[in-house]
């Protein structure tokens, strides 16, 4: 039994260096758009409001595909350019990878933010031909799943092109976040909360699906982790669940910056 929610989904308090983290993570990633700059687009809008712009990153050939990563900050924090690094790994594999941002809560709802990344991906695949793979770390764990749901925002013919996604510490039912005090921000209800839980959710027909976790993740967030791959598989998904041994909330994710890591060979393989 939870006795204090907020805890249970909290990462930062039981993460030694935690606040090392997010500067790290900005310096890594300017460091590679500077590397990237004659193959990066950077900046280029996908929608009409202010955040809804994304980074493509193109490889050295032509590109096997399109790659896309998601950030997370619990839909309330962070933007693309913290995360410019994590195309590295795919983009060395050959991929064409996008990282864009969404608008936050509270100025976005959870549903609007699904909408967004379903037009980002809209406009980005117009671009880039190949099969689409979706990456997302926790919140953006939450809105790649979505994208694999039958009422996700999306053409059918661009459904059809999406052959993987990969959920890492993703937060697949967002029920249990209604007795959290960032609710304020997320302004959750309980209809809300069931329309944008994957595991609420029927997944599309051939859908291939991934939940990634560090094995040192709070509980709440491998329990979220295991249960998306659970209930979809009983749907027909083909899912795996993988628990990465020594990784936690913030460094599970590090792993997209290396070519030949577990982690980016099944995000691009």
């Amino acid at each position: 039994m939870i006795a204090d929610w907020d805890d249970a989904y909290a990462n930062g308090p039981h993460i030694d260096g935690a606040e090392t983290y997010p500067p790290m993570w900005q310096q890594r990633a300017a460091a590679f758009r500077h590397e990237l700059a004659e193959r990066a687009e950077l900046d280029m809008p996908y929608g009409e409001g202010a955040r809804n712009r994304y980074d493509l990153f193109r490889p050295a050939g032509p590109a096997t595909g399109l790659a896309m990563f998601v950030h997370g900050g619990y839909w309330r924090a962070f933007d693309k350019s913290t995360w410019s690094h994590l195309a590295r790994g795919a983009v060395d594999r050959g991929w064409a990878v996008a990282i864009p941002s969404y608008t936050l809560a509270p100025e976005a709802r959870i549903a609007d933010i699904t909408a967004e990344i379903g037009q980002a991906i809209s406009v980005v695949a117009e671009r880039v031909d190949g099969p689409v793979h979706l990456a997302g770390h926790s919140a953006g764990g939450h809105l790649v799943s979505r994208m694999l749901c039958r009422n996700a925002p999306l053409s059918d013919a661009l459904r059809k092109r999406i052959a993987h996604v990969v959920s890492i510490s993703g937060l697949h039912d967002l029920r249990p976040l209604l007795n959290l005090e960032m609710n304020a921000d997320l302004k959750l209800d309980v209809a809300e909360a069931a329309q944008e839980s994957p595991v609420l959710q029927y997944p599309v027909l051939n859908a291939r699906m991934t939940c990634w976790a560090g094995s040192n993740e709070r509980p709440e967030f491998l329990r979220q982790n295991d249960l998306l791959a659970s209930i979809w598989g009983g749907l027909g998904v083909d899912t795996a669940t993988v628990h990465a041994d020594g990784k936690h909330h913030f460094d599970v994710i590090g792993d997209l910056e290396d070519a030949a890591s577990d982690l980016t060979r099944c995000f691009t393989p």
